[in-house]
């Protein structure tokens, strides 16, 4: 299954590692300007939201990084194991960066991540495939339809230009 001519899985990690810190960084930095906002007092609210956006847009993007990074690890060792590339490639590459990133928090809380990992691709999987099998119809080759002949009206008869009569003339006979 081709995926949008991805680059090569050892490119395709540094790439997705700095999309993913692109994308943390303004999410976080929208949600930092907003918060910062709302818990700044009045008439120092630019400011608080200023600070609160280089201190935390960063962090967020970070963490982000490192969750894109081991996403596309595990998922360029499943391809490099299984020898193919498909859905169930992203599903345990979801299922493992969610293991590894909870291990700091005991077998219960990796075992519990591996699982919301795993379900949250899983899903996204599923609904990628349900919007491609739905859009594809619109894309299928339609083979044209010739008229029936049985239907088409009959041929009008060739008239020479020397064989006219006028309306008179029909009209008198």
């Amino acid at each position: 299954m081709e995926e949008y001519a991805r680059e090569p899985c050892p490119y395709r990690i540094i790439d997705d590692c700095g999309g993913a810190f692109s994308m943390g960084c303004i999410g976080g930095g929208l949600f930092s300007l907003v918060k910062g906002y709302r818990n700044s007092p009045p008439g120092k609210r630019l400011i608080g939201s200023v600070t609160a956006l280089k201190t935390r847009a960063p962090v967020l993007g970070g963490n982000f990084a490192v969750w894109g990074g081991l996403f596309s690890t595990f998922d360029c060792v499943l391809i490099k194991l299984r020898n193919k590339e498909d859905p169930w490639n992203s599903i345990g590459s979801g299922a493992l960066t969610g293991a590894v990133l909870a291990a700091r928090g005991g077998l219960s809380s990796s075992l519990r991540s591996a699982a919301v990992g795993g379900i949250l691709l899983a899903l996204i999987e599923g609904v990628g495939i349900a919007i491609t099998r739905m859009t594809a119809e619109q894309f299928k080759p339609v083979m044209p339809q010739l008229p029936d002949p049985v239907q088409m009206p009959p041929p009008q008869p060739l008239s020479s230009p020397s064989s006219t009569t006028s309306s008179e003339e029909i009209q008198y006979q």
